[in-house]
């Protein structure tokens, strides 16, 4: 947990937490009551945001909890040193220094510009993976979980800021409104939606036997599939994919499988710098992919992409 890293917060406030426990993980740790969105073109939820590490909230780490010099300005997220930490969303490196920077932080940091004034901050980090002024994609991984600067542990001081830098907001709260969990848990995405993980779902309901264009819009056509899909899976046919549609829609993959789940799965592993060919096999390729990325995310490491490692690829 950060010993430091206050500042000035304008909001108010709102374990090792098992990663299998539930659905809904960050928001649930925060003591946040999740509701499932009703779905719409004009929701935040549009697959332009992601988990950006996997952990817990440790006891006193949450945003505006009281610190030397003002109020936390972010969340932490535990887990052990060298644990991978993604960009939130696709953006620009503009900092890669100690403390980011910014007045009241310690450690190694980056900055990611997102435009239009939103900045994401990634603190106490161990190993830097990005240069500065990278242009960087959602769920990039971009450094290692560290315990730089002043610290009681290894952990991600995670923040949100709008408006321009400096003006933070409660970083749980804000990725919700925009689909993803801090912390860990299952995605949530509208129709109107759009990316990667848009691409991972059609390659998903084209096994399930629908006849998508994989072109990562999730329009018409694709959310008229997904709705049918989850009728027939006896869920409330609203077209959002999230908690209660992933895990019906995603399978257990296991070495020699091929086919669009495959693919769906290469995909979302390339979302996390995977760099793998999208080829529907599921060979030693795939299979070390599979590994590495359980392994930096310190899941089961195992080989086999089950709902675990599913939720947290998609989230």
């Amino acid at each position: 947990m950060c010993e430091q890293c206050g500042a000035p917060a304008p909001d108010t406030k709102i374990s090792r937490r098992v990663l299998i426990a539930g659905l809904g993980l960050g928001a649930a740790a925060a003591g946040m009551t999740t509701f499932a969105a009703p779905a719409s073109a004009a929701t935040l939820m549009n697959g332009s945001w992601c988990n950006p590490a996997l952990g817990y909230f440790p006891s006193g780490g949450h945003y505006g909890a009281s610190r030397p010099g003002g109020a936390h300005a972010g969340q932490d997220v535990t887990n052990s040193t060298g644990t991978a930490v993604y960009a939130a969303a696709a953006g620009t490196v503009v900092r890669r220094q100690w403390g980011g920077g910014l007045g009241g932080r310690t450690g190694n940091a980056i900055v990611i510009a997102h435009g239009s004034g939103v900045y994401t901050y990634y603190g106490h980090l161990s190993v830097y993976r990005v240069a500065l002024d990278q242009r960087v994609s959602a769920g990039q991984r971009i450094a290692d979980m560290g315990a730089t600067g002043n610290v009681t542990g290894p952990h991600l001081h995670f923040e949100t800021h709008t408006g321009g830098l400096g003006s933070t907001v409660n970083p749980v709260t804000y990725l919700a409104a925009r689909g993803a969990d801090l912390g860990g848990g299952w995605s949530r995405l509208d129709p109107g939606a759009g990316g990667v993980t848009v691409r991972v779902i059609q390659y998903l309901m084209n096994r399930r036997g629908y006849d998508l264009v994989v072109d990562g819009a999730y329009g018409s056509v694709s959310v008229a599939a997904v709705k049918k899909f989850q009728s027939a899976s006896g869920l409330v046919a609203d077209g959002q994919v999230g908690p209660a549609t992933w895990p019906k829609l995603v399978y257990s993959l296991t070495a020699g499988a091929n086919g669009d789940h495959v693919r769906a799965l290469q995909t979302a592993l390339n979302k996390h710098s995977a760099g793998l060919v999208v080829d529907g096999d599921f060979g030693s390729v795939t299979g070390s992919a599979v590994r590495a990325y359980q392994s930096a995310n310190r899941l089961v490491v195992d080989g086999n992409a089950g709902a675990i490692t599913w939720r947290a690829l998609v989230g």
